[in-house]
């Protein structure tokens, strides 16, 4: 899974541009966006909101309370495990989206995320974009990992993150008739290249300023830094009166 990185870290800095990118004729790429309403939500998640919520795509919560931590399982590079026991100090919960690779290879870190109540999402049995399939394989691609998953830990997952944003009306549409609700981000920063990673007390400042009501953060494992600041992050929203 490590040889996939360099091709995984190129789509992902695709997504985190501050814009919707049109990818083809039909799919896009999303982007949270840097402009910011009043309530300092980022104005590109309010509008995918507005627009989307229909097909169950989502990029920001209903419970204004709230910040919603959430993790991308690509693959394992030491730090999940730090991450548990952050969040089992810190009595916080997070959903980790999980790809077949990482179902198949962790199963000690995946039965630990059931067991400490966290929730576990979908992102692909094989990472693909799902605008560039069909309807058919889409649902193989959905629903093969849902299956391994239920099979594997007894666990039903009803959460899908599309592999590095990239979304279609079909596609979203098709998530949506597979009992899936669609969930993109509201912040996220850079943090999956693993051998240039932020300085920490930068990172915590950007994720901690950003905060607003009802946001979904965009996470991944395989950065040190993320696993160095959770706790401080996880302080730090609660002293602005979120729930995490």
């Amino acid at each position: 899974m490590k040889k996939q990185k360099s091709v995984c870290c190129l789509l992902l800095s695709l997504c985190m541009l501050p814009q919707l990118i049109p990818l083809t004729a039909h799919a896009e790429g999303y982007g949270q966006g840097t402009a910011r309403d009043a309530e300092n939500r980022p104005v590109g998640a309010v509008q995918f909101q507005e627009e989307y919520a229909e097909y169950d795509a989502y990029a920001l919560s209903n419970d204004e309370s709230r910040i919603i931590l959430t993790f991308d399982q690509g693959y394992e590079n030491g730090y999940t495990a730090q991450i548990l026991d952050t969040l089992r100090e810190k009595h916080a919960s997070a959903i980790f989206f999980l790809t077949g690779d990482y179902a198949k290879k962790e199963p000690e870190l995946v039965r630990r995320m059931i067991a400490e109540g966290h929730t576990l999402g979908n992102h692909g049995m094989t990472h693909a974009a799902i605008p560039s399939l069909s309807d058919a394989e889409l649902e193989e691609e959905l629903m093969s990992l849902h299956r391994y998953v239920q099979e594997q830990y007894g666990y039903e997952m009803q959460y899908f993150r599309p592999p590095c944003g990239e979304y279609d009306l079909p596609s979203l549409a098709k998530v949506q008739s597979l009992g899936y609700r669609t969930v993109f981000w509201s912040m996220a920063h850079v943090d999956w290249k693993t051998d240039a990673q932020p300085d920490p007390e930068a990172a915590l400042r950007q994720l901690t300023d950003a905060a607003h009501g009802g946001a979904v953060y965009l996470l991944h494992s395989v950065s040190s830094t993320n696993a160095e600041i959770l706790g401080s992050l996880i302080d730090a929203l609660r002293s602005k009166g979120f729930r995490v």
